[in-house]
């Protein structure tokens, strides 16, 4: 079950998507982290196991990770 959830916190408030739980070797991580960016328009990072989307469309990331297979939720506020 992937958590997904909203962080501003260190970006000026600026905020990004935070997507947890994903459990894969590195290259399929970034692969996922890839489709996810390009299926959604935005940029994006791969760090310390957890995707950062830029933005805040988790309505967007949630369909584009439910079509890849994942079962998601939205976590926090």
């Amino acid at each position: 079950m992937l958590r997904i959830s909203r962080q501003t916190k260190g970006r000026k408030g600026k905020g990004v998507i935070i997507i947890e739980g994903l459990e894969q070797p590195a290259d399929e991580f970034k692969r996922t982290a890839q489709t996810i960016k390009k299926k959604c328009g935005t940029g994006g990072a791969v760090k310390d196991d957890v995707i950062e989307i830029q933005g805040d469309d988790r309505e967007r990331v949630k369909a584009v990770l439910e079509s890849l297979g994942y079962r998601c939720k939205f976590a926090g506020g």
